[in-house]
């Protein structure tokens, strides 16, 4: 799937996950801020990215703002955030 457009996900509540993509060029470009970094940074991150490639995704930049949500919350945010960008 074709990145297009910039696209927004999620919010900055408790428990969720802001997820903002953009068209990018060489690879996935991923940038991780959460509050939980040290505990689960590995694990976001590969959620992120298997969310990504089961999309087809292989060319943007994301950026995730994390405030402790579950994977399949992150997976949910990532997920629309790619359909709104491939519109």
């Amino acid at each position: 799937m074709e990145i297009r457009k910039q696209a927004i996900a999620g919010t900055l509540q408790s428990n969720d996950c802001q997820v903002r993509i953009v068209p990018g060029e060489g690879g996935i470009d991923l940038s991780i801020e959460s509050s939980v970094m040290e505990t689960f940074g590995k694990q976001i991150e590969k959620v992120i990215r298997e969310t990504l490639a089961r999309l087809n995704v292989e060319q943007c930049r994301i950026l995730v703002e994390d405030r402790g949500a579950l994977d399949y919350t992150i997976r949910a945010r990532v997920e629309t955030a790619v359909r709104r960008a491939y519109e």
